[in-house]
């Protein structure tokens, strides 16, 4: 285990589950447990539970559950380790860690502070002489001096080594310029400034940390964008630029934008909802951060094709978190930035008001894609069409897109309800094979939560389950469970069953809170998912009931597993009817 066993105990003690999920979520009494909005997905109706005499959370929409520590590491995006931290400042405790964590923490402070060190360094040259490209750019795209003082923006000089000397006089050394993206290595071994003669946007995370930086170039050389690479302290398909802004935001939606400008304009126009992506693709990773922070997303990606593209590949990823997605349509201007200024925040924000849902714009793009006035495109068109709005959850929705597919194409709308109520059928149909397929296994409400966590014996794992629950409400019962480990069919669940056993020899509390450093958040998350199934009460007779159980299932899988060995021994012994 990376920290003591006792320090983690004190550690969940002192950190009282309620209080810290209460700072994240607003939290509603009801029988024994609290309810609220889940933070890791948008929902209406409360389904995030939290247990305080048991010590966990779990959220019965999304699955996600485990302990105090694993809230910490979900709701901050923060590792083991760095939760634990997370969790020990908040209680005044010291943290005892050994060599390889304090190793690994100690160096990724030192990139931190080395970014913060060098966004410094950037500013310092934005006002030097050597800045004046940069400043004549600002002043270009109508940047107010707040604006640049709120984002930190800088420049990097048109020179080979001018933040590396200055790095280095400030005690860092040349491989944490290289791991923290600054510096690359040249063929010949030298190592030159990775960033040149470019405005510098710094990268602050959630919590307030500069882990990388994008630089837009001043002259005409490419590419126009650069940005960090991946390092052990920022990863760009997990960050998203002036989320760290924006997550305060009280507006109520969260504008994604395709660039940095964009985002930063909208900000200087009174849109602090605003954030971009980092130099990639939106990613099912952004989505579910998104999700943390607002239940609605207006899309402003670019109106070229490119742009149109993205926003196309976003809205699946979005919905699929329950996010609403919206897509803002801009005429007479290609992006956020350009329109603006040519029109001002408050058409902007009637604009806003009225975007479209995703509904609406995606039956748009695909009218747009065909001649209307040829009868072959017409047919063409209102098969997509009809294919399209069948998938609209709503059956109100699936009428009025209906209707309006008919009119864009001239066509009753009769005519075209039936050509959805077609298309509807057979996207049922699909969807119940896949449904049929996926029973084969098991009945549905006793499958793992978890993928990667198989019940290959569902009659043990179930009684696997009763026992661990059992053993966590009642830990004095352990001593009564006579198995072991190797007798589960499920082997989180055996290890479970050990760790139960440590803990109860040494004295040490025995709940599911406490096992969080020796299983991984998905694991927590299904152990959070078992503790909250309903079972039997309670009782000495009812752990004898699951251990039986176990161990016949155990013994019945052993004998089927020896007879199997005979037959195929007796097989291999097996005289050669052909005479070889």
């Amino acid at each position: 285990m990376p920290f003591d066993p006792s320090f983690l105990d004190a550690l969940v003690e002192r950190n009282p589950i309620e209080e810290v999920v209460g700072q994240y979520v607003t939290l509603t009494r009801r029988g024994s447990n609290l309810f609220g909005l889940c933070p890791f997905h948008s929902e209406k109706t409360a389904s995030f539970s939290v247990a305080p005499d048991k010590g966990i959370y779990y959220c019965f929409g999304c699955h996600a559950g485990g302990g105090v520590i694993n809230f910490i590491m979900q709701i901050e995006s923060l590792d083991y380790p760095d939760a634990v931290r997370f969790l020990a400042r908040r209680a005044g405790l010291e943290v005892p860690e050994d060599e390889q964590y304090r190793s690994q923490y100690q160096k990724q402070e030192r990139l931190r502070a080395l970014c913060k060190d060098a966004a410094r360094w950037f500013r310092e040259q934005l006002f030097s002489p050597a800045g004046e490209p940069a400043r004549q750019y600002i002043a270009r795209r109508g940047l107010s001096p707040n604006t640049v003082v709120r984002f930190g923006l800088g420049f990097s000089p048109n020179a080979w080594g001018d933040l590396t000397d200055a790095m280095k006089q400030k005690g860092y050394r040349i491989d944490e310029l290289i791991d923290a993206g600054l510096a690359l290595r040249g063929k010949n071994g030298g190592v030159y400034d990775r960033f040149r003669n470019r405005l510098m946007f710094p990268i602050i995370d959630v919590r307030g940390s500069v882990i990388g930086f994008g630089g837009r170039v001043m002259d005409d050389s490419t590419p126009k964008y650069l940005n960090s690479p991946e390092t052990s302290i920022f990863n760009k398909r997990k960050n998203l630029f002036a989320l760290n802004i924006a997550r305060k935001s009280k507006q109520g939606r969260i504008i994604l934008t395709e660039g940095y400008m964009d985002a930063i304009t909208l900000h200087q126009y009174g849109f602090d909802c605003a954030v971009a992506s980092l130099g990639t693709s939106l990613t099912e990773d952004h989505a579910n951060i998104l999700a943390r922070y607002t239940d609605t997303v207006v899309l402003t990606y670019d109106s070229d094709e490119a742009g149109q593209n993205a926003t196309r590949r976003a809205i699946p990823m979005l919905e699929k978190t329950g996010i609403q997605v919206k897509v803002l349509r801009m005429q007479g201007a290609k992006d956020p930035d350009e329109y603006l200024k040519k029109f001002g925040a408050d058409r902007f924000s009637v604009l806003l008001d009225r975007c479209e849902n995703q509904a609406e714009y995606r039956l748009e793009s695909l009218r747009r894609k065909y001649d209307l006035t040829a009868d072959d495109q017409r047919v063409e068109f209102l098969g997509k069409a009809a294919e399209l709005i069948a998938s609209f959850p709503s059956a109100v929705q699936r009428e009025v897109y209906g209707a309006r597919a008919a009119e864009a194409a001239s066509i009753t709308p009769e005519a075209m309800k039936l050509e959805v109520g077609k298309a509807y059928r057979r996207l049922r149909a699909i969807e119940r094979k896949k449904q049929e397929s996926a029973d084969m296994d098991c009945t549905r409400q006793q499958q793992p939560k978890v993928r990667g966590i198989r019940y290959d014996n569902l009659t043990s794992a179930l009684a696997e389950e009763g026992l661990l629950r059992t053993l966590l409400q009642e830990p004095e019962l352990i001593p009564e469970a006579k198995l072991a480990a190797e007798e589960f069919s499920v082997p989180l669940f055996g290890s479970v069953f050990t760790q139960l056993q440590t803990r109860m020899r040494a004295g040490s509390p025995v709940t599911l809170a406490a096992l969080e450093g020796d299983f991984s958040p998905e694991e927590m998350a299904h152990l959070s998912y078992i503790m909250n199934k309903n079972s039997l009460p309670v009782s000495v007779e009812a752990l004898r009931d699951y251990t039986r159980t176990i161990r016949e299932e155990h013994e019945k899988a052993h004998l089927e597993r020896s007879e199997d060995s005979l037959r195929r021994l007796a097989q291999m012994k097996r005289p050669n009817n052909n005479g070889g």
